[in-house]
């Protein structure tokens, strides 16, 4: 964005809620605000044309898209569900797309992505869902993961890379793929939009 301090102030003066599903420990661990319509209707202009011609989506699919939402990540490590502490997939249809714009900087962690050892699937789709799913849930009742927010390998996920946050970088990627938030604690679980690690979030789906 030119002006990306602009939204990191109007995030400062938005009201914050918390993300469906915190009170059952699943979906993403903290608080959300929505984001001006005007910056969704930009974006989804400049991302349209760029997300068919680099993710080969087909022109005659439509376009369908969520609410752009200001997102922080508040909630403890210690208070975390089970789901909350593996790597995790958006949606299996092939055309899904997560948008991500960082309004923090790099000591605020990034997005990694993930392998998952038993069945090998990086990646989840409508033919291996069901698999996967059989085979993850049978391991988290197994064992349950660590109380933590994952980040690197362990012995169901292997770590495959991560794309750093920085200050009004915007990423791209397949919900589908396996992927995680990789928080640093320490500093990162406020609700203050000006310190904690706030991200814009959309997603996209042809």
């Amino acid at each position: 964005m030119e002006q990306p301090e602009v939204l990191l102030q109007i995030a400062a003066q938005s009201q914050f809620e918390i993300y469906p599903g915190v009170a059952q420990q699943k979906g993403y661990p903290g608080i959300r605000a929505q984001a001006p319509e005007d910056y969704s209707q930009v974006l989804t202009e400049f991302l349209e044309p760029v997300m068919r011609q680099f993710f080969a989506i087909p022109e005659e699919l439509g376009l369908r898209k969520s609410i752009c939402a200001f997102s922080l990540t508040t909630t403890p490590a210690a208070e975390l569900g089970p789901l909350q502490r593996t790597p995790h997939f958006d949606a299996s249809t092939p055309h899904h797309m997560a948008v991500l714009l960082y309004l923090c900087d790099e000591k605020h962690g990034g997005t990694g992505f993930y392998r998952h050892n038993t069945t090998g699937l990086q990646q989840i789709n409508a033919d291996n869902r069901e698999h996967y799913l059989d085979v993850y849930y049978e391991e988290i009742n197994a064992r349950r993961p660590a109380q933590r927010y994952f980040d690197d390998s362990s012995a169901e996920f292997t770590f495959l890379g991560m794309i750093p946050a920085k200050f009004n970088r915007l990423v791209i990627y397949h919900g589908s793929l396996l992927h995680s938030a990789c928080i640093n604690p320490a500093i990162s679980l406020s609700s203050n939009p000006l310190q904690g690690r706030l991200t814009l979030n959309s997603f996209f789906d042809f």
